[in-house]
């Protein structure tokens, strides 16, 4: 039994049973990884995958099984490599941490700067995408740290350490009648077409529960990922936007004024998430209390250590 073939194993369920993905995912060829879990289940006396002809179909009960022990033994082959690195090379490695575009457009920089300022030899990564991508990201270890808005508390594989609220704003270009409405409410924002961030944001439900509680039905035009994409169209003309309230800076953004729509809508939690069981470096705890002061290591460890993947400060 080799890691190797535990590695093939795990990321063929990762990719929804998908050869040719898996392949190109670990850069290698679907032949080897298929002849690689032939072997296993051979070693196993057990077929991990259901198969009608050379295409896998399902995963068998035993498979299940021996999925999620492979992917605990994985777990810990990377958690051996961290403390390895922790004790020989303290101030170096690799760290990757899985964010939205407004936490790393907005957030973000200012904690990045001084991560990287203390820790020159670390290489920092970051990924973008919804909440779900991101916490997957973290959930197959191809990233140490999550960083969005709510969604990674339904993740049972993380833990979710609050860091901080916030909530929206309402954007519009100058001389726009909603500027008059004081104070502005839900009912004269309905009246215009609004953009505002894709389905895929757990925050945008907050919104649409503000307006049903109303009995509005509000005409959503376009959505994005991106704010500065949001932006981007209500310059034009497309219609109202309504984002987080930290995504507009009055200093670049002079084409368009802001709002404040704090009264309208449930504040949003942005939280910290990190796959259970996981050794985390020392620079991996620096840059969390650099984002989340009140995150400081004992906090964490206390909340790697405790049962629930939602934990509250």
């Amino acid at each position: 039994m080799k890691i190797q073939q535990l590695r093939y194993l795990c990321e063929v369920a990762r990719r929804g049973l998908n050869v040719s993905e898996a392949a190109e995912t670990l850069h290698t060829s679907q032949p080897g990884i298929s002849k690689q879990i032939r072997l296993l289940e051979e070693e196993l006396g057990v077929e991990v995958f259901v198969r009608n002809g050379k295409r896998i179909t399902a995963v068998t009960e035993p498979g299940r099984a021996i999925l999620a022990i492979a992917e605990r033994i994985l777990q810990e082959a990377r958690n051996l490599k961290r403390v390895g690195e922790e004790f020989s090379q303290e101030t170096a490695g690799t760290f990757t941490v899985a964010t939205t575009h407004t936490q790393a457009r907005y957030a973000l920089p200012a904690v990045v700067e001084r991560f990287i300022k203390r820790y020159p030899k670390v290489r920092l990564s970051l990924m973008q995408g919804n909440p779900t991508q991101i916490a997957q990201h973290v959930i197959a270890g191809e990233a140490d740290i999550a960083i969005a808005t709510e969604a990674l508390e339904s993740f049972d594989e993380l833990v979710s350490l609050p860091c901080y609220q916030w909530n929206r704003c309402v954007v519009v270009p100058p001389k726009h009648p909603l500027l008059k409405v004081k104070p502005l409410t839900l009912e004269a924002i309905a009246r215009y077409p609004i953009v505002t961030y894709d389905f895929a944001f757990t925050g945008r439900s907050q919104l649409q529960k503000a307006f049903d509680q109303r009995g509005l039905d509000p005409n959503v035009v376009l959505t994005a990922i991106d704010a500065d994409v949001i932006k981007t169209y209500v310059e034009l003309g497309l219609g109202v936007g309504i984002l987080a309230e930290m995504a507009f800076d009055p200093k670049r953004d002079k084409g368009l004024q802001a709002i404040d729509a704090s009264h309208l809508f449930e504040s949003s939690t942005t939280r910290i998430g990190l796959r259970r069981g996981d050794y985390l470096r020392a620079y991996v705890y620096d840059f969390i209390e650099l984002f989340a002061p009140q995150l400081a290591r004992r906090i964490v460890q206390a909340a790697m250590e405790a049962r629930g993947s939602d934990y509250e400060l």
